[in-house]
This record gives structure tokens, sequence and C-alpha cells, in this order.
């Protein structure tokens, strides 16, 4: 086998430190890998991914408004933005640590404010208003991702993931709740170790919640008052200590799940095969469903805004009735 000099292996080891970076890992590329033929009948194989809006600090809570825009939370900035397909933005509200996002069915925008430590609304002139804090008269520990159950009552995580640095935290535990039109909040689970995402099946029989220390998805049976039995472990999305971790949820007309995690965002059928990945440029935290026939996906990646053609079309709580 031919060998090289030292000088000359020196210069190549040099040169390639150089040219690929000091042991950082190589750039991401936008890939569709499918791992069933059933992933390409949800993507099709030359779909591009478009970059809407970049130069934020760190994107969470995507929101489709049929007026033809999303609102999107920066979590580094510190506010909640609209943000149009030609890649404008404007400021709604400057607003502590703002995470997930949703509509309730009275259209109002539901944000998760990790540093009021609450679930607040958020107003059309841009104020705010705290629908819940406190569970048995302690604080919440940061209020991560919030959805609409198919009753009508809003469905939240309380993780310690953005507890403010020096707060103290007063529940002891981090759980998964319902919040009811009346106000009262119903802790449903304590399972988890750090509850993240989550979302309903299409017919109101599963609820998933994803655990973003265990790097796993779990599934519960749903009664009629929102109670939650049954919880088991629908899924796992194991990575590298920087790939990502199981975060925002989203479901399909069909049951198939969209959760971000390494790379980018997996896709799972609803007996919990792991059907495909949509690898993404950017570490994605979230997702929604967009546009006026919900078939694309809007995906937020740390300091971007991305959007993505699907062939299906997107299970979207706060339109159903």
């Amino acid at each position: 086998m031919k060998t090289c000099s030292f000088i000359a292996c020196h210069a190549f080891t040099v040169l390639f430190l150089v040219t690929h970076g000091m042991g950082q890992k190589p750039a991401r590329t936008f890939a569709l890998e499918a791992y069933s033929p059933a992933f390409r009948n949800l993507i099709d194989g030359d779909t591009k991914l478009v970059t809407v809006a970049s130069g934020f600090g760190f994107t969470e809570g995507p929101m489709w408004d049929p007026a033809g825009f999303l609102y999107v939370s920066d979590e580094t900035s510190n506010q909640i933005f609209r943000v149009y397909p030609n890649g404008k933005r404007q400021e709604v509200i400057a607003l502590g640590d703002p995470d997930g996002n949703t509509f309730d069915r009275r259209h109002r925008l539901i944000d998760c404010a990790s540093v009021l430590r609450a679930i607040v609304e958020v107003t059309s002139e841009g104020k705010y208003n705290v629908l819940a804090g406190r569970y048995q008269g302690k604080k919440f520990n940061s209020p991560n991702d919030v959805i609409v159950g198919p009753d009508g009552a809003l469905y939240f995580t309380d993780p310690t993931l953005d507890l403010v640095a020096g707060e103290k935290q007063e529940t002891p535990f981090q759980g998964v709740y319902r919040l009811d039109q009346k106000g009262n909040v119903r802790l449903l689970t304590q399972d988890l170790t750090q509850p993240n995402g989550l979302a309903f099946s299409p017919d109101g029989k599963h609820f998933y919640v994803d655990d973003s220390e265990q790097r796993n998805i779990r599934v519960y049976e749903v009664a009629s008052d929102g109670s939650l039995t049954n919880g088991r472990i629908f899924g796992e999305e194991p990575g590298g200590k920087d790939d990502g971790v199981p975060d925002g949820i989203k479901v399909d007309k069909d049951g198939n799940l969209y959760v971000t995690g390494p790379k980018g965002i997996w896709v799972w059928d609803a007996a919990g095969k792991h059907i495909g990945t949509i690898v993404v440029p950017e570490q994605p935290a979230n997702l929604t469903w967009g546009e006026p026939d919900y078939s694309v996906l809007y995906i937020t990646a740390t300091t971007s805004v991305y959007h993505l053609q699907t062939r299906t079309r997107g299970y979207v709580p706060y339109l159903e009735h």
C-alpha cells in the first residue's frame, strides 16, 4: 500500500481540520430519509425545504393564522412575532421567554410564558392575561407546550427546562395538566421526568406526550373527562448529546405523528413504527400545519422558520368542533 511522508501526511491532516473544523460536526443538509414506503405517501421525494425567515435567536411555538401568517416565539429576544410567507415579521408582544402556542376554540392565542411561569392569553392589543399560574397554591415550573383538546380544554406540560435561574421550584414534580374553560387546573400525570410536546389523536382517544430527558414518546388512553390511563412507551428517539431531543409534536388527519428529534423530525405511524425522518439543517424545536388546506408543515428550527409541502393534511384540533 502506498504511504505518504510525515510532512505530506501532516499537511493533509492540517488541511482536513481547517476544511472540516477542529472536531466540529459537519453541517446538516436537508434530506428525506424513508424507512417505509408509507413515508413517500406523506412527503414527495422531490419536495424542497424552503426558508421562510431567519435571523432569530431561538424559534418556538409556530401557529398558523388563517389570515395568512404564523405566530412565532423567539425565546432569546423574548418576543412573539407575526411571520409572513414572504419573510416579513411584526412584533406582537414582548414577553419573557415565550414558548409553545396554540389557539383555543375562541381563536384566542394561548402561550406558555416561561418567565411568568404561567399559561397566558395574548390579546390583539399586544397585552396578556394570565389564565393559570399555580397548582394547589404552588407556582408552575416553566410551562412549555400547550394544545386544545377535543373537549375544548387546554392541555399543557410543565417541565423545569426553562425554570428561571435563581427562582425556586415550588411544584416538586414535572406535570401534565388540564385547564378547563372555567379556569380549573387538574393534574393528569406526573410520570414523566421532563414532559415537553403533546398531541391528541384525531379521534380523541389517544394522548401523546414526549419526555425530552428520557428521549421517548408516551401514549395514554383518554376518558371522556380528560383523565389519562394505560400510559406506555409509544416510541424512542435516541441520539447523541447535541443531536436534539423529542420536543414539538403534530399529527396528520390519518393519525401519523411528526415529532422533533435527533437530526430533524421523526415521522411515526399510528402503530408506533418510525417510517421516516425529515432531516433539517438546523435543529427543530416545534412545528405546525399551515396554509388554507393545512397541507404544509411550518418548522421552527433554532434561528429560522422553514416551509415543507406534504401530500397529507394536518389534524388541527382548534378547528374541530
